[in-house]
């Protein structure tokens, strides 16, 4: 069977199993890596004082979870800004242990430092519902469903990503870290994630309310 290589220092074929959340925290661990952990961001304070909403909107940490479910498979839906329409495929599905599942994912993708350039990312992506995380493993290369082998884009570093819910069903807490193999730590990288409070949602937000819960969405002029 081809092998190819999992982004973590291993070399895989393509049905050999990985544990992502292991993969993901080892990279984290590693200082000599470019590490990045946004804010968390409480979306119904945000909703509360920026936008305006079609009809009353509490957002739950049930919709959070449904929403990251549905980005994991479709980012190029719910991060259009980054992923190119269309570009978004997936394959290899396979369930685990209390409901988790895991498969493999290509989509072309904005250079977070060029981002007039795009480039294909291949992941391998974990959803766990016990503890509402998505994790993403970059990887170098991957098997496509047809056995053809896939090679990422090389006009970046490689880059693991956790989305993971938390805070109460109520009042829902989005958390977000990204972690690249950068071989030491990179500034401009940490720099193009500075956020200027919490002025707006996310994108994935706004495409999540309006196309899924279906509820008109504005943002505030008055503040």
């Amino acid at each position: 069977m081809p092998q190819v290589t999992n982004g973590v220092g291993m070399t895989m074929t393509a049905g050999e199993g990985l544990n992502h959340e292991e993969a993901f925290e080892r990279a984290w661990t590693d200082r000599d890596n470019t590490r990045i952990e946004l804010p968390p961001v409480d979306v119904n304070r945000v909703l509360a004082g920026h936008y305006r909403t079609g009809e009353p909107l509490t957002f739950t940490r049930t919709m959070m979870w449904d929403m990251e479910v549905k980005k994991a498979f479709r980012p190029d839906l719910y991060i259009p800004s980054v992923v190119a329409e269309g570009s978004a495929r997936t394959w290899g599905r396979r369930a685990a242990i209390g409901g988790a599942e895991s498969f493999m994912r290509c989509s072309e993708q904005r250079f977070r430092l060029e981002p007039s350039r795009r480039g294909l990312v291949l992941e391998r992506v974990f959803l766990n519902p016990a503890r509402q995380s998505a994790t993403f493993i970059g990887a170098p290369e991957l098997l496509d469903e047809d056995g053809n082998l896939l090679r990422a884009g090389t006009g970046q570093p490689l880059f693991h990503v956790e989305h993971s819910a938390g805070g109460e069903e109520s009042r829902p807490l989005n958390r977000w870290r990204i972690v690249y193999l950068t071989g030491r730590p990179e500034q401009e990288l940490i720099d193009r994630f500075k956020l200027a409070g919490e002025a707006r949602l996310r994108e994935f937000f706004e495409v999540y309310i309006r196309r899924d819960l279906k509820i008109e969405l504005s943002l505030r002029k008055d503040v």
